[in-house]
């Protein structure tokens, strides 16, 4: 007998990101979606809707297109959008908030828009909501506006408790439910370590937060001085001289934007040597593979967190929203630099702590892990219920 198609829509979602955390995010959520499909015997046909980055795609599956997403492309991605059966959003991951420039969150909204007035069922796939409706009355506004978004979607799936109370705040009609990150799902090979004399650390540096943020004056209001904190670790480490430390980036090929660690990296190598600059990685499990082998990794970049999390990698992420203490939280995991609350003293204290107990911190990771499957079969079920409505004609 031969299966049904199913078209399913992947809105900002990438397969060229320069920033692998989104391509995490897609790779990771075509796996859910495929295998969900295959279970109620349909054959699915991706559709990427996204930013047009220039980047090489790391996605060559036949049954994945992808389409650029601009202000000059809206016509035309309403009418792609009438052709899908169905659409799975995942706002970039944490773009559903007042926390990023309104034009952005405009993008995020419009699209969501379009989708509804076509009719085609819209699902937020598990992502960060909020945080909405601080003291301003734009922001407050903005919160309304997600509201109305959100009642008017077949489900809200978050991946932190934070979330789902935000949810639950701006839009308590709709279904909410609670999951983890898609990313965790991301398909990877295990790294085959050659012996090594000395621990390998890897150290994520954020072009971002190394930066001050998008306007360079520190819009994230962190508790501690970033730029400070990661060159007292690499000079701390460096002087302990009884480890491999390697510089792991995350986000790269914006030349031109605050949003890249590669430059970083390339500055750090060149002022200390003794560090080892690992080339930036051809697509988000290439990352994941590598982060594998580390013994240890310290990162600002939450989808490089994840990949040394759900590859049983001890980790000390390095937050600068509360997307990360939401999302690790939840798995009771508690080795994170908050984004507030903790001075550069103390920060640095905390992840030197955690990298020389890392026999115990592995074993917390472990335990957070157990926490992860049933999470994802919270989502799983979600798109079992979409994908068993009989695709439109």
């Amino acid at each position: 007998m031969t299966s049904r198609q199913i078209s399913i829509g992947l809105l900002w979602h990438s397969d060229r990101s320069g920033n692998l955390g989104v391509g995490a995010l897609t790779v990771g959520n075509i796996a859910l979606a495929r295998a969900v499909a295959a279970e109620l015997g349909l054959t699915p046909r991706f559709v990427i809707l996204g930013f047009g980055d220039s980047g090489t795609p790391y996605i060559d599956d036949a049954d994945v297109s992808f389409v650029a997403l601009g202000a000059k492309s809206i016509p035309s991605f309403i009418a792609q959008v009438g052709r899908l059966d169905c659409v799975l959003d995942i706002g970039a991951g944490d773009s559903f908030t007042d926390m990023y420039p309104i034009k952005r969150f405009a993008w995020i909204v419009l699209s969501k828009v379009a989708t509804i007035a076509r009719g085609v069922p819209l699902v937020f796939s598990p992502q960060t909501i909020g945080p909405f409706g601080g003291g301003s009355a734009v922001k407050r506004a903005l919160g309304a506006v997600a509201g109305w978004t959100m009642c008017r979607a077949r489900a809200v799936v978050v991946r932190d408790d934070r979330s789902l109370d935000a949810v639950r705040a701006l839009a308590p009609t709709v279904t909410s439910v609670y999951s983890v990150d898609v990313a965790f799902a991301l398909p990877w090979t295990p790294a085959v370590a050659a012996p090594a004399e000395r621990p390998r650390i890897g150290i994520n540096v954020s072009g971002l937060l190394w930066r001050g943020g998008y306007t360079g004056r520190g819009e994230f209001n962190l508790g501690y001085d970033y730029k400070e904190l990661m060159t007292r670790m690499i000079e701390t480490l460096l002087a302990a001289d009884d480890c491999t430390v390697e510089l792991i980036t995350h986000v790269n090929g914006y030349a031109s934007s605050p949003d890249n660690d590669g430059s970083v990296a390339d500055e750090l190598a060149a002022r200390y040597p003794a560090l080892v600059r690992v080339p930036d990685f051809t697509s988000p499990s290439a990352a994941k593979s590598h982060i594998s082998g580390l013994d240890a990794l310290v990162a600002a970049r939450m989808h490089a967190s994840i990949a040394a999390f759900s590859s049983g990698v001890p980790v000390v992420p390095v937050s600068y929203s509360r997307k990360f203490e939401g999302l690790f939280g939840s798995l009771g995991y508690t080795r994170v630099v908050p984004f507030t609350g903790m001075a550069t003293d103390d920060a640095l204290a905390f992840i030197l702590a955690a990298l020389a107990d890392r026999t115990t911190v592995k074993t917390e990771v472990a335990k957070g892990l157990t926490r992860v499957a049933a999470r994802l079969d919270a989502y799983r079920e979600v798109l079992r219920a979409l994908f068993s409505a009989r695709p439109r004609a």
